[in-house]
């Protein structure tokens, strides 16, 4: 008996240890969630007074999320990659070294290109959740409990991320009154600054990071001409109208270089997107539920800020909300993502599983973006409507990423939460345009074009938001249950 003691006390420590260094660990992880909370909440406020600023149409700002979403859509997989390659600290400080530098940028760029160059870079930070629950899936290995530490870690810090979007949100529309839109831009890029700092001294290299490998620059080119060339074509259609015979040819070229990309890939011993990895049983609905995640809770962003300002009197439609209670209204809608991401491991086991929590959790969305559509009249119905959204998004934010790296193999973890931010921003990106034109007054950019939006364009944005976010839950189902267990995953044929 004593030495059955003595072996249980030899082998008790690892996991221990390994427990209370994931806390330090994930106590400085939350900062950078904040500062990731900062950036996607501080701007959503004064939308209209960006495009006021530069002089554009409402629906035209929607061409920056696309900008960004498309930046962040080719950075994910190199900066995923290059984290399995060598550490995911090194590649977490250079993407914030690059958000930083687009932020700066923001506050000092006049016109809007010069924004939509400065919008675009900053996405660099998109990559930050798969980068900081690749560290927290690495650094549980001894653990014993691998994939649930992973999912708790996520929720914190998906949690942390949303408190701090309800921070930035109010702070900006606090502020938008009283400082220069300069100055007022500057500000998210004091945050992203000092939390480079703290990513450098408060998280350590772990061991075995540096896998070797190489990076396959051929099929990181091939991805961006067909993201390029679908984006070309959504901007002849902006320009054209829903008519336009080159904008629809130009979307077909797209297609078959992602067809083209496809190939090479599977092919390819390193490649850049693990298309093996992501038609796997186990990953291809996980990353499918995450690009059409991406449509509402990416791509419909801005629309739900534009239309909030709107003042009903003038136009017919809107609630006229000024910045600091727009500020509000995100707040009270971000409360229910984060109760959606810290209530997850609780609606799981109520729920029986995993993947019944993120069926809910899709439907929850479906049903909150489609109660927009009969009711958007007053300020009541939209707190209901994201209220009913926002708890799904939030646990689905958290989740997504885990359940991918529950279903990868561990030197592919990187890839794989990787891909699931990779996959929900191509669909917002793609969202963003289709809606950009949706809420496009004309077909063409006439100056003296009425600058404000059509209701049918808005309505048009949610019923596609309900939609993908249906259809989310459907492909969940078709996932084998070992996909959002702790089990092993299946390796993968090469």
């Amino acid at each position: 008996m004593s030495g059955f003691d003595r072996t249980d006390q030899r082998e008790a420590p690892p996991a221990h240890t390994a427990v209370k260094g994931l806390a330090t660990v994930v106590g400085f992880l939350v900062l950078v969630e904040f500062a990731s909370g900062i950036l996607q909440g501080y701007y959503t406020p004064i939308y209209p007074q960006i495009a006021e600023h530069l002089s554009i149409h409402e629906g035209d700002i929607n061409w920056f999320e696309a900008a960004q979403l498309i930046v962040s859509a080719l950075c994910i997989p190199l900066l995923a990659r290059l984290g399995d390659l060598i550490g995911h600290k090194r590649v977490l400080l250079i993407s914030t070294a690059v958000t930083a530098l687009g932020s700066w940028w923001l506050a000092f760029a006049p016109t809007f290109t010069t924004f939509l160059i400065g919008w675009a870079i900053q996405g660099a930070y998109v990559v930050w959740l798969p980068l900081e629950i690749a560290i927290i899936h690495r650094r549980t290995r001894a653990s014993g409990r691998q994939e649930l530490l992973t999912r708790r870690g996520a929720a914190i810090l998906v949690g942390s991320l949303e408190l701090a979007v309800i921070v930035g949100a109010l702070t900006s529309g606090l502020l938008v009154d009283s400082l220069d839109m300069n100055v007022l831009l500057a500000m998210p890029a004091i945050v992203v600054t000092a939390v480079f700092f703290v990513i450098l001294a408060g998280i350590e290299q772990a061991p075995g990071d540096d896998t070797g490998g190489s990076i396959d620059w051929a099929g990181l080119g091939l991805i961006t001409v067909a993201l390029g060339v679908l984006m070309g074509g959504l901007v002849w259609l902006r320009l054209d109208g829903p008519g336009s015979t080159r904008g629809w040819l130009t979307i077909v070229v797209s297609l078959v270089a992602f067809v083209v990309f496809w190939r090479f890939e599977k092919q390819h011993a390193e490649p850049i997107v693990d298309v093996r990895l992501f038609s796997s049983p186990a990953q291809w609905p996980v990353q499918l539920t995450a690009f059409l995640f991406g449509i509402p809770v990416l791509g419909g962003q801005i629309p739900l800020s534009t239309y909030a300002q709107a003042d009903p009197v003038e136009r017919g439609y809107g609630l006229g909300a000024d910045p600091a209670f727009i500020s509000t209204l995100i707040g009270l809608y971000v409360v229910t993502l984060a109760i959606g991401a810290f209530t997850l491991p609780l609606t799981t086991r109520l729920l029986g599983g995993v993947r019944r929590a993120l069926v809910v959790a899709c439907s929850l969305v479906g049903l909150g973006y489609l109660l927009w559509l009969p009711f958007h009249d007053h300020t009541w119905q939209a707190l209901i409507n994201m209220g009913v959204a926002g708890l799904g998004s939030g646990a689905l934010v958290a989740a997504l990423p885990a359940a991918a790296a529950a279903a990868a193999p561990p030197e592919r973890t990187g890839i794989a939460t990787g891909m699931t931010n990779g996959t929900k921003t191509v669909g917002g990106a793609i969202a963003s345009a289709i809606f950009a034109i949706a809420l496009t007054a004309t077909g063409s950019l006439d100056a003296a074009a009425e600058k404000v939006a059509p209701l049918s364009g808005y309505l048009t944005v949610w019923a596609v938001c309900s939609g993908a976010a249906f259809l989310a839950a459907l492909a969940l189902l078709a996932a084998p249950k070992h996909a959002f267990s702790d089990a092993p995953a299946e390796p993968i044929s090469r």
